[in-house]
């Protein structure tokens, strides 16, 4: 009996207590990957800019060096709005409408088209990268929202688009901006927990029929104004479905590249109206944004969730001030802001206090946001 030893039975209790802790039901909220290591996707982004800038130099020969030099103003915009379309859920439109509409005084139709235009080179060297090297995203959403989207921008494009006017247009999108402002503050301070994905045991007809109404409405605004899809599917995710913006944020980039696909297509193959001055100011941008774009993704993917929405607020904060001062506007548009803003405002905020996704103690701590 001396030679039983006391650690020996004290084993079972571990050996217990690990069983255990293994055969509980996997949680319903995974956890985060990590993010893709910098090193190989600066490599993609350095092919990708390579090819891009090749193909631009070979098929816009002398026409291509020609633009660069007549439309600086453009490619110097197009450093920030590339960074900015890649790497937050703004878009490059968000920077390139404004600018060329309020400062370069370009038409807003020819800023629309040169917007999408622009983001379908940019934003699709970041989708390209964010794919390749696995960034994480929310599938869900593009599966559900993306047809939805490029049926809608298809549809505004054509017939919404020619029948209302920029100021209103500007004035719309700027009033969900500041809407979207206001209902990150109140998620932060009162619902500030996020999940990695959406919740799979959440996730029903009514998720999915979200899901394909913000993708609709998102694809009519952005047919207006350029952007849009990403703004409208970044506030349902973040505000009602309790996603991270670090998932978010890369999700957007995705479905706001297959909306610009779609509305470039549709301006080049049904409408046929992509000649003159956007096509110069679309070539003087295109090696710009092949390497701000993928870049702007690569950033978003070493930021957290805090200095994501703090550069939202900036970047709204720009938007409203401009429109303030540069947007002319009557005693309608002032109505417009008026009733728009306090509209957008509490619907989003009653997003963000939406109790049925709210993200229980035990499951925020799995979180990596």
């Amino acid at each position: 009996m001396r030679g039983l030893r006391p650690c020996a039975s004290a084993r079972i209790p571990t050996v217990v207590t690990a069983i255990t802790v293994q055969s509980n039901p996997p949680s319903a909220e995974p956890v985060l990957p990590e993010p893709p290591a910098v090193l190989p996707m600066l490599r993609t982004n350095l092919a990708l800019g390579v090819i891009v800038f090749f193909c631009w130099l070979i098929l816009g020969g002398e026409r291509s060096l020609n633009a660069v030099a007549n439309h600086w103003q453009v490619s110097l915009t197009m450093v920030f709005g590339s960074l900015v379309g890649g790497g937050t859920s703004e878009g490059g439109g968000a920077v390139a409408f404004p600018v060329l509409t309020k400062v370069l005084t370009v038409p807003a139709d020819q800023a629309r088209l040169f917007s999408f235009a622009i983001q379908s080179v940019g934003m699709g060297c970041a989708t390209t990268s964010i794919i390749r090297n696995r960034v994480p995203i929310e599938w869900r959403a593009i599966r559900f929202g993306a047809p939805a989207a490029m049926a809608g921008v298809f549809f505004s494009c054509i017939y919404l688009a020619p029948r209302l006017q920029a100021a209103t247009v500007r004035l719309t999108f700027t009033a969900i901006l500041v809407g979207l402002a206001l209902a990150l503050w109140i998620s932060l301070r009162h619902a500030p927990d996020r999940r990695d994905q959406m919740a799979p045991h959440l996730f029903g007809p009514g998720e999915r029929l979200a899901l394909l109404g913000a993708g609709l409405l998102g694809g009519l605004l952005s047919g207006l104004a350029a952007v849009g899809e990403n703004t409208i599917m970044f506030i349902l995710l973040v505000l009602a479905f309790r996603v991270c913006e670090r998932v978010v944020t890369p999700t957007t980039v995705v479905l706001l590249t297959l909306v610009s696909w779609t509305a470039f297509a549709t301006h080049v193959i049904v409408m046929g109206d992509f000649t003159g001055p956007p096509v110069d100011m679309w070539l003087a941008a295109v090696p710009v944004v092949a390497i701000g774009a993928p870049t702007g993704a690569l950033i978003c993917t070493r930021l957290s969730r805090l200095v994501i929405v703090r550069i939202l607020y900036v970047l709204i904060a720009v938007e409203f001030t401009s429109t303030l001062l540069l947007v002319p506007m009557g005693d309608g548009h002032w109505l417009i802001l008026a009733v728009a803003i306090p509209v957008f405002a509490v619907i989003c905020a009653r997003l963000a206090m939406w109790r049925r996704y709210s993200v229980l103690p035990p499951d925020a701590d799995k979180s990596s946001c």
